[in-house]
């Protein structure tokens, strides 16, 4: 097991070289950016961006869900170098957590302090309709934890503390900035589970019970092993449905990609705007 965490080790390494060769002269990215569901096109606000397929970049996973371009971009956003994931893999793709984070775990070894989760979910309080952008405060993990197996030397702790998992700073800075800018931003407890299917109402209510206010299929894995490497983490999630039982409307993936191309632009200001708070804000040590 050891020799294939090396191997694994061996792969991200070998990822991270071939994208900064293609970056050239290009400076490092400071901010990773992984944008969810339909939200992809926020890639246009990229200033001189260079997009790599996930297919082109060794090892990496590549998306297979609808609404997941499946391309690196990297570029600047209001002066901030970033590499913005458009799209991202998930567990119940038939990827192990391993292969769910190992994009992460790139941006990590390409130099970024910061990383920046988006996710489209389903919301838990029918006053949140679609198209709020909830910061998430908290999670709960229903998928699994992709630190499981050796710990190799330099990645960090063998268990890592994750009390303040999303960075209360960074949610503080986001929290200004969304009032400068009249954009209405919530705070909720995101739950992870592995889909694909939707949940069942008995689950929602069981969530609800357990403090979920968002639920979704994303996230949470990326987190942890971004907090593994030191990285500091914002995500905010797009309400992009109502969650089974909310509402009495069934839910289906077309409601998902459209609200999140609808919210495209507003995310994008916020976003733009955001980016040089989250440069600013300091970097702590990363690992890996």
């Amino acid at each position: 097991m050891l020799d294939d965490a090396k191997k694994y080790q061996r792969e991200i390494e070998q990822a991270a070289a071939s994208i900064r060769a293609r970056l050239g002269p290009r400076p490092a990215p400071r901010l990773g950016l992984v944008l969810g569901s339909g939200l992809g096109g926020f890639a246009r606000a990229l200033e001189g961006a260079l997009r790599l397929p996930y297919d082109g970049i060794p090892h990496f996973p590549v998306s297979t869900v609808a609404g997941h371009a499946g391309e690196l971009a990297l570029g600047a956003l209001n002066g901030v170098p970033v590499a913005a994931m458009l799209g991202r893999v998930h567990h119940y793709e038939g990827y192990a957590l391993e292969r769910v984070v190992f994009p992460a775990r790139v941006l990590a070894r390409l130099g970024i302090h910061t990383l920046l989760l988006t996710n489209a979910a389903g919301g838990l309080h029918p006053e949140w309709g679609r198209g709020q952008l909830v910061l998430v405060r908290d999670h709960i993990n229903l998928i699994g934890n992709p630190l499981a197996g050796p710990n190799l030397e330099g990645w960090g702790e063998r268990f890592p503390d994750m009390t303040q998992a999303y960075d209360p700073e960074l949610r503080r800075r986001a929290r200004q900035v969304g009032e400068r800018l009249a954009i209405a931003l919530e705070e909720g407890v995101y739950i992870a589970v592995s889909g694909p299917s939707y949940e069942t109402p008995a689950e929602i209510r069981a969530f609800r019970q357990l403090g979920a206010d968002l639920v979704g299929m994303s996230t949470a894995p990326e987190v942890v092993a971004a907090r593994h490497l030191g990285v500091r983490v914002l995500a905010i999630s797009v309400v992009t449905n109502l969650a089974a039982g909310v509402s009495a409307a069934p839910v289906d993936h077309a409601e998902v990609l459209e609200t999140g191309r609808r919210v495209e632009a507003q995310l994008a200001r916020l976003l733009t705007a955001l980016a040089p708070e989250l440069a600013a804000a300091a970097p702590r040590v990363n690992r890996g």
